[in-house]
């Protein structure tokens, strides 16, 4: 049945746990079917000048009938099940639709970070043994789609490339003109997804559907997100962070995502206006700059989210009124912990055999060297359950072992402050 015969429905259910763990694009799927009205993906700021495309609102429905376009178009490729496909993007709602729609049509989609440069781009393509990539025909000054065009002539095993908007070069596919295609396909079953650890191209780390679940459902468990509320994000989807708090996390609920990509200061606080019930994801970099910018009544959270090592996880500013404050601490592609403010997360770090933690997904603990000191903190579960992606195949995934973080917390006066290198 096509999305848009069921526009007229109204129910307002989110997709059930069953759907969450068949992966991303089967919470869009269940979502479209039970809430086809509400918005899925909208962009903020100027796309225009960025991009030359106009900012996309899409909702359940309309994104579900996109990606299973898209999905069938790409499944016309003929490409083995479970084959790595790169996205190359620098946000927004075509880089969810993009990763949406690869992971659908089974395959692994490998989100790289935009601001690589062509060695990099190169270096990736290598050590992810990419199939092929999708991207866009511009991003500011940028041409990427001609960057990636130049990059696979040095990549045999580089078999498609594709691209939405202007300026596509002559062998890459367009992505518009296969979303314009009749026929749509329904989701196979996640396969999981590649990062690259640190945002290294030489460090292509896997992670199954199930731990991408349980790590959106770990970071859920301190405040869930409802249906009728929006994530406003200033973080891309090409790492666990934002996969997590942004699209992760907005597809569980059947909510609504809003992406700030590039940052425009005024697209960002005419979308912070609008009145929806709104989370707020930002990262540490810009709390000193949010704190002097007052919120409006519709933030209901702000999630600040800080990156492993962090010298300072607890605010000297004042918490906004009636807006609950999270905080994320993350630790490169393994593991985000979330917790309802700084100060508990210091405290987690402190004692995280006292933290009420959901445990059966993220387990924590601190080594003892046996000196006295601090030692480094380890964890395991299938919320933190990766591995590093070998050249061929799906790597098996140990869900009891205890992994080091690397860091240790930062002790002052007897209270953590932040996490240091180990």
């Amino acid at each position: 049945m096509s999305a848009f015969a069921v526009a007229e429905r109204t129910a307002d259910a989110a997709p059930d746990a069953s759907a969450r763990s068949g992966g991303l694009s089967a919470s869009l799927f269940a979502a479209a079917r039970t809430g086809p009205q509400r918005t899925a993906l909208r962009d903020s700021g100027d796309r225009v000048a960025w991009c030359g495309r106009p900012p996309i609102t899409w909702t359940y429905a309309a994104a579900a009938e996109i990606v299973g376009r898209l999905a069938r178009g790409i499944g016309a490729w003929r490409l083995p099940a479970g084959s790595r496909v790169g996205l190359w993007f620098s946000g927004g709602a075509e880089s969810a639709l993009a990763h949406l729609a690869v992971e659908a049509a089974g395959h692994l989609p490998c989100p790289m970070p935009a601001l690589w440069d062509a060695d990099q781009l190169s270096a990736g393509i290598a050590s992810a043994g990419l199939v092929a990539v999708l991207t866009e025909g511009r991003r500011g000054a940028r041409r990427p789609a001609e960057d990636l065009a130049r990059a696979a002539m040095g990549h045999f095993g580089l078999r498609y490339l594709a691209a939405f908007g202007p300026g596509i070069p002559d062998g890459v596919i367009s992505l518009d003109a296969m979303a314009l295609e009749r026929g749509i396909v329904e989701p196979v079953a996640s396969l999981g997804l590649v990062t690259f650890a640190a945002g290294d191209p030489a460090r292509p780390v896997y992670r199954s559907a199930a731990a991408l679940a349980a790590a959106i459902e770990a970071h859920l468990d301190t405040l869930p997100v409802t249906a009728d509320e929006r994530i406003l994000t200033l973080l891309p989807a090409h790492d666990l962070r934002g996969l997590v708090t942004g699209l992760g996390a907005a597809l569980a609920a059947g909510a609504s995502l809003e992406t700030v990509i590039p940052f425009d200061e005024a697209g960002f606080r005419a979308g912070l206006m609008r009145p929806v019930p709104t989370r707020l994801v930002v990262p540490s970099l810009i709390e000193a700059a949010l704190a002097a910018m007052p919120l409006p009544w519709t933030v209901r959270a702000l999630n600040v989210i800080h990156r492993a090592p962090a010298r300072a996880i607890v605010s000297a500013a004042p918490e906004s009124p009636g807006a609950r404050r999270l905080d994320s601490l993350v630790f490169d592609e393994d593991m985000v912990l979330t917790r309802p403010g700084g100060r508990d997360l210091a405290a987690t770090l402190a004692h995280p055999d006292r933290a009420p933690l959901p445990r059966a997904l993220l387990d924590l603990a601190i080594l003892d060297p046996g000196d006295g000191l601090e030692g480094p903190l380890v964890y395991r579960g299938l919320a933190c359950a990766t591995a590093a992606l070998p050249r061929g195949g799906i790597p098996e995934l140990d869900v009891e072992a205890w992994r080091d973080s690397g860091c240790r917390p930062i002790l002052s006066d007897g209270v953590v402050t932040g996490v240091e290198t180990a």
